[in-house]
């Protein structure tokens, strides 16, 4: 695969076989994020579990104590009341059947995350095939399911993340941006994966944190050791 330039001299600032302690991985993603915009720093979380079985599945949401640096777009689905509420705390889209349908007949995305009250769960249903691989399907897991649309969509806007395994069995999570600094995303990072290891499944045997490793947006990862996350 070609790299660019930029990344290619960011690469020779990281040794890719050392596992740093996470102050100063986040340190040098910070160092290596050469980009014209503010890029974002993700998390990547390899777990001994296997995903496949129901019981070793980990999945949640957190809020980060200092957001993610990025507007979230909500919208919800809810009905009467509730649809008033949601328009109160500032979701940018509300509505029922009519948005089920615009989704199916435009392909429209142009939200990040999708609340529903639980009474419109059997219509946003309808969405699962398009939702579903998007992770945009709300769960009550995440927080996303609610009858308190109102909290909801404030934790969200605070800067609540959802996390979950993919079918490789990694979680990839945004914890803020490069102009945060260590400090900021020290917090994110901690509460993250705080959550991560709160939320292991009694079934998960053997090493829990498998690897985790940092990057900015088009910046080279950095490895964590595991051991010293949990310090």
């Amino acid at each position: 695969m070609f790299r660019g330039k930029k990344y290619q001299e960011s690469s020779k600032l990281v040794d890719r076989q050392k596992l740093h302690d996470p102050a100063e991985a986040l340190d040098l993603t910070q160092k290596t994020a050469k980009a014209k915009f503010d890029e974002t720093v993700e998390v990547h979380i390899k777990l001994g579990v296997d995903s496949r079985h129901a019981d070793q599945q980990v999945r949640g949401a957190v809020v980060l104590p200092h957001g993610t640096g990025k507007k979230v777009r909500v919208l919800v689905f809810a009905k009467g009341d509730k649809a008033k509420e949601a328009e109160q705390a500032g979701a940018e889209f509300v509505g029922a059947e009519e948005l089920v349908t615009k989704i199916q007949n435009e392909n429209w995305f142009e939200y990040d995350v999708v609340v529903a009250t639980p009474d419109m769960m059997g219509v946003v249903g309808r969405l699962g095939k398009v939702l579903g691989p998007k992770g945009l399907m709300p769960n009550p897991k995440a927080g996303t399911v609610s009858m308190d649309v109102a909290k909801a969509i404030a934790d969200i806007k605070a800067g609540k993340i959802e996390y979950r395994l993919d079918k490789t069995n990694i979680i990839h999570c945004p914890i803020g941006k490069v102009s945060f600094g260590t400090e900021k995303l020290m917090d994110n990072f901690h509460t993250l994966l705080g959550a991560v290891i709160k939320a292991k499944p009694s079934a998960a045997k053997g090493q829990y944190l498998r690897s985790v490793v940092v990057s900015s947006t088009m910046g080279p990862g950095v490895k964590i050791n595991p051991i010293k996350v949990t310090e």
